[in-house]
């Protein structure tokens, strides 16, 4: 007979066994097994058009190219205006779909979203690609009995709910997991959307709204200083086309399967690896050598530009 010592560290050994194995089975089922994704059909009938913000650059851009590529019209948001048009005519160029676009400083207050309902209204929206957020109330409500909170999800939302389908993405980042020194705000915030969406997609589950975060690793946009891409890199629009895949998989996801992997391992740092005096002394030494090597890469860029796409 067991004692029950050896009883309790069988049952705690399954219990990690077990875990360990849904977590790899669903890694397998979201990225693995194309015959799992929903497909193109169900995006599509999510709505006619996709909001995306930051549409000009980076993984903003990415995801507009991805949705108008899978048939659903474009609202692309951002502030430069020459930029807009021009990404406009190309989406049109090669995808063959409509688009409009929408003039806006995500950094000039609450006074820009009025012209953003404005340019939304009357539009079939199936996707919002979503990378602002804030505070919407003192108080624990669901979001749509708040007062004017001014954000993209607020105004999109509503004609999701009446119709009982819509997908919101919210763009957070792995650095979501641990206070990064160097980049307190950055990480801060990222944690915020991920708590947003959490919240959010779970107050209007039941309304058929899916709301996903994805939660990337490195990405070469301008944010990143356009670092070469490689096997832990990703560009922009290899990683979306991936991360598109995941919709309606999972609520949470990194995008793609090497972001899920680094993404683990450096969930297994606890968060005084990151923080403690000696570790901080680390960044700041090699903060020269990391923008050295991004000054080079850049001028590389400059003298070798890649061709158009």
């Amino acid at each position: 007979m067991w004692d029950p010592l050896s009883a309790l560290g069988v049952l705690t050994a399954a219990w990690l066994l077990l875990g360990a194995a849904w977590r790899v089975g669903r890694v397998v089922y979201i990225y693995l097994l194309p015959w799992a994704r929903p497909g193109d059909h169900w995006i599509r009938a999510q709505g006619a058009w996709a909001v995306v913000t930051g549409a000009t650059d980076g993984i903003g851009r990415a995801y507009a190219h991805q949705f108008a590529k899978r048939g659903l019209n474009i609202v692309l948001i951002s502030r430069n205006a020459n930029k807009l048009e021009k990404e406009a005519k190309e989406i049109e160029r090669l995808h063959g779909t409509d688009t409009r676009v929408i003039q806006a400083d995500f950094t000039g207050g609450l006074e820009i979203y009025g012209a953003i309902e404005e340019g939304l209204k009357g539009l079939d929206i199936g996707v919002l690609v979503n990378n602002v957020g804030m505070n919407h109330s003192k108080l624990p409500v669901k979001l749509l009995d708040c007062e004017n909170p001014a954000q993209m999800t607020r105004i999109v939302l509503p004609q999701m709910v009446s119709r009982h389908r819509g997908i919101i993405i919210n763009v957070s980042s792995m650095s979501e997991n641990h206070p990064w020194p160097f980049l307190g705000t950055y990480s801060a915030t990222k944690a915020f959307v991920q708590r947003f969406s959490a919240a959010v997609g779970a107050e209007y589950l039941s309304e058929g709204v899916t709301v996903q975060t994805v939660s990337p690793g490195p990405i070469s946009t301008n944010l990143t200083c356009n670092i070469k891409t490689g096997w832990l890199v990703k560009g922009p629009q290899d990683w979306a086309e991936q991360a598109v895949h995941t919709l309606g998989l999972s609520s949470h996801t990194p995008g793609c399967l090497i972001h899920v992997v680094e993404t683990f391992l450096i969930g297994l740092l606890p968060s005084w690896c990151a923080c403690n005096r000696w570790t901080v002394k680390l960044w700041a030494l090699l903060q020269p050598i990391v923008l050295k090597r991004v000054l080079k890469d850049q001028s590389a860029s400059l003298f070798n530009p890649k061709p158009a796409q």
